[in-house]
């Protein structure tokens, strides 16, 4: 008896092709990595000028502006039963940026964002029973342990301490509720994208969490500082960080697997580090520099090592995009 090979469907792209597809949909999420992250440090610079709920505000309603057209929930499939976790996920969502980016004001982006990682690798590494996961989240938090501990700033002739070169207690506590916040958007993701069909769950977040921030912000805004730079700044931070991103998810998605996708992320802080140093001006010691690299690597090798399991783009999307 002779055994064939399964035929070729007709249409299916060749291995050539695929490999186009994943260096394209790759390249593409580096972007938005690239994109985010730029737009994180120019909050960093318009932050001490308006502070930080209107640059917040600012993102949830050019982001708003960009999801709403394509994806308008329908009002008569909207009860209260399906709407209470897209409801929380608002809330969190502007738990979590208003906290990243004040924290992002007393700490530097690098240290800021390396800080806020631990969320997502925590949601990646808490149900694992892997020897090496658990490796990786131990090397993990000691590279945050070297980020903000103290006397970590000191040098050898007396130097200033950690706290006097710029670890703020109350910056370190904001990153870690944004870390939290982060890894509370990815388990509510989940629970939304069950209850909302699509992106419409995401909409109707993004909107939950404009309303909460724009009392706030009107209330600390003042048009005075405002001028063609400001402006200009907070609209780079919106379309940059929210609405660029955002749009291409769908095509990064359907070229990639969530695992690369994830894998990619984890490089974020280290992405956010260079900017703080081109933009915001920061400076890291030998110790810092290693500490988020430490962090980094940790990630992605618990990361590279996992298992694709199905997951839907929504999901992938919560998993990696804050």
């Amino acid at each position: 008896m002779t055994h064939e090979t399964d035929p070729v469907p007709v249409g299916a792209p060749s291995g050539a092709a695929l490999a186009r597809r994943r260096f394209a949909g790759a390249a593409t999420q580096l972007g938005t990595e690239v994109s985010i992250n730029f737009g994180s440090s120019l909050a960093g610079l318009v932050i001490p000028v308006v502070g930080a709920f209107v640059v917040v505000a600012v993102r949830q309603l050019v982001m708003a502006a960009a999801v709403l057209p394509f994806y308008r929930p329908k009002r008569a499939s909207l009860t209260w039963r399906r709407l209470r976790p897209a409801i929380a996920l608002g809330v969190v969502l502007a738990v979590m940026n208003v906290s990243f980016y004040v924290s992002i004001d007393l700490l530097g982006l690098g240290v800021a964002a390396t800080i806020e990682f631990l969320g997502p690798l925590a949601i990646a590494l808490f149900a694992s029973r892997r020897v090496l996961d658990v490796g990786c989240a131990v090397a993990a938090g000691a590279g945050v342990v070297l980020l903000i501990a103290p006397g970590i700033g000191a040098d050898a002739a007396g130097g200033p301490s950690a706290a006097e070169a710029g670890v703020d207690p109350v910056g370190v506590l904001l990153a870690l509720t944004a870390a939290a916040s982060w890894a509370a958007y990815i388990l509510l993701t989940r629970r939304v994208a069950t209850r909302l069909p699509g992106l419409e769950g995401l909409t109707v977040a993004s909107l939950v969490s404009l309303v909460l921030l724009l009392p706030v912000a009107a209330w600390t805004f003042d048009p005075a500082v405002v001028d063609w730079r400001v402006a200009g700044l907070l609209l780079g931070v919106g379309v940059l960080s929210s609405a660029l991103p955002y749009s291409l998810d769908t095509y990064i998605l359907r070229r990639i697997t969530p695992r690369l996708y994830a894998i990619i992320t984890s490089f974020g802080p280290v992405i956010a580090a260079v900017f703080g140093v081109l933009v915001l001006e920061e400076s890291f010691t030998p110790v810092e520099a290693i500490a988020i690299v430490v962090v980094c690597g940790a990630a992605a090798l618990a990361l590279a090592t996992q298992r694709d399991r199905r997951v839907s783009d929504l999901e992938a999307t919560a998993q990696t995009i804050p």
